[in-house]
């Protein structure tokens, strides 16, 4: 499976941006995904998770209420939808396919590239 990232970018202190992961190689309709994302000096941290259906979703609580993450499997697509972003969202976001075990979801070995994105105060 291969994934790619897109829709980073610069942008204000409560501005928004979606990020897309679009994937290829695997019938991307049967994985759970994830975006994941590591600022400088911290570890990668799970930022959403999504199911093979799109019907279970979860988020850290940094994010919740600000992040949307939703899929279309018709287009091998899965996207996070940010809004009201803030300094500490800053980071580079990777998508990730992996699966789940009862509601936590387990990383594959298999990442994007990412995509930075920079939010400014």
């Amino acid at each position: 499976v291969h994934l790619v990232e897109s829709g980073g970018g610069l942008v204000q202190a409560g501005g928004s941006l979606r990020l897309s992961c679009a994937a290829s190689g695997h019938d991307f309709s049967i994985t759970a995904r994830a975006w994941y994302r590591q600022a400088p000096g911290k570890q990668r941290e799970l930022v959403a998770s999504i199911t093979s259906g799109g019907g279970g979703t979860d988020y850290a609580d940094s994010v919740k209420g600000r992040f949307t993450i939703f899929r279309d499997n018709a287009k091998n697509t899965m996207y996070l939808q940010m809004r009201s972003l803030k300094p500490e969202d800053t980071a580079v976001y990777h998508c990730n396919a992996g699966y789940y075990s009862g509601t936590v979801y387990y990383p594959s070995p298999t990442w994007g590239q990412g995509t930075q994105v920079t939010v400014s105060s």
